[in-house]
């Protein structure tokens, strides 16, 4: 389905397995193929590539290779579009069909850290649970977030239990149970390559360098759970219960030709974020849709560059204190939200908080997600250059 978004200018990276090949291991896709990469070293076709570059294919996550010098990393891809031509054919046994892998996580991951980034979405949510249009105090200033769980991430296709916990009835009291009001986020993460040092800060000018790649992220919300314990100290257990990701990292190299300038900074911020790069993020244009019975519903169309902190800026943040990325570490982008009724990330700005209902596909109505159903988000960067999907499907509460 997916196919176009995975062409010679793309040479993505995830860990996949299949009968044939049973063993978790680093791939790279070419449209609907899939190319084991330690099948490439054994072919004798990784040659010319540092030794460190054949070991990392043989390992389980992408970390080691995450974390190689951005010269090495880049050495490596020239080499696979060369390889990947279709005019060479490549070692039996090294390649599968799309449809006969399981894809799993890309990386170990060390930390979780969801942000803010978006400043539609800001404000909608504040219409959405204040009934006021407002910023947080340090919205303008620096990038806001939190840290998340990391041991309920999981890759594209795994199903979502509802999650049970405490909320307020529509009575009022406070009751345990299955959430009334399961929502998703459109969202886009980083993972961390090259690792920083703790005490030390990463200037935003090389926070680049720091980066390995961007995935897709749905960081699933119980609102009715989260509306009662995010006082005083922020989410928990509405958040905490799954987070989504797409198998594929594309890296930097690849996005590199869809760079794009962010919004311009309405207040003067610290010197530690004030990037002199112009294009200092990317034009990617995002979808959600949600899928009932077959019938898909598109519920969201957005676009990462209107974002208000950038990546750079994550990183940059996340370190001015001193604190220690590590390789594998995600931070994300919060909801992706555009300023229009269609470009809304989360069914809490589309549905005004569950005041307001809307139409699917097969002609019933939602105010939040239903069992049986399936978000889907896909993004495409532009000709060649996309994501794939990062989709995952309701189940009812244990």
């Amino acid at each position: 389905m997916f196919a176009s978004h995975f062409s010679i200018a793309n040479i993505p990276y995830g860990i996949a397995s299949s009968a044939a090949h049973p063993a978790k291991s680093p791939a790279t896709r070419i449209e609907d193929t899939v190319v084991f990469l330690d099948g490439l070293a054994k072919n004798g076709l990784l040659s010319s590539l540092p030794s460190e570059v054949v070991q990392a294919f043989s390992e389980s996550t992408l970390n080691t290779f995450a974390s190689l010098p951005k010269t090495t990393q880049k050495q490596t891809r020239a080499l696979l579009q060369d390889i990947l031509k279709p005019s060479k054919d490549l070692p039996s046994g090294s390649t599968a069909s799309i449809q006969d892998v399981t894809m799993h996580l890309p990386v170990a991951i060390g930390d979780f850290t969801d942000f803010s980034c978006s400043k539609e979405h800001v404000l909608n949510a504040g219409e959405a649970i204040m009934k006021k249009r407002f910023l947080p105090p340090g919205f303008l200033h620096f990038p806001v977030g939190y840290t998340g769980r990391t041991s309920s991430i999981i890759p594209s296709g795994t199903p979502v239990t509802r999650p049970r916990g405490q909320f307020r009835n529509a009575q009022g009291e406070v009751v345990y149970g299955p959430t009334e009001q399961l929502d998703y986020e459109l969202e886009v993460g980083c993972i961390v390559g090259k690792p920083s040092v703790l005490g030390d800060s990463i200037a935003v000018g090389d926070a680049d360098e720091h980066i390995f790649g961007l995935v897709l992220l749905n960081d699933w919300s119980a609102r009715d759970i989260q509306g009662l314990e995010m006082m005083p100290l922020g989410p928990l257990n509405g958040k905490s219960f799954s987070t989504s990701i797409s198998p594929w990292v594309i890296t930097l190299d690849a996005l590199e030709i869809f760079q794009s300038p962010a919004p311009e900074r309405e207040l003067k911020v610290a010197p530690y974020l004030a990037d002199t790069k112009t294009d200092n993020t990317y034009s990617i244009q995002l979808k959600a849709e949600l899928i009932v019975d077959d019938y898909a519903t598109t519920i969201c169309k957005s676009q990462l560059k209107t974002m208000y902190w950038s990546f750079r800026d994550l990183l940059a943040h996340q370190t001015s204190n001193g604190c220690n990325l590590n390789t594998g570490d995600l931070l994300a982008t919060g909801t992706i939200s555009g300023e229009t009724h269609d470009s809304h990330g989360c069914l809490l700005e589309l549905t005004k908080g569950g005041e307001q209902s809307f139409n699917i596909a097969d002609g019933s109505r939602r105010k939040f997600l239903e069992d049986g159903d399936s978000i889907r988000i896909s993004a495409i960067c532009g000709e060649g250059v996309g994501f794939g999907e990062c989709i995952g499907k309701v189940l009812p509460a244990r």
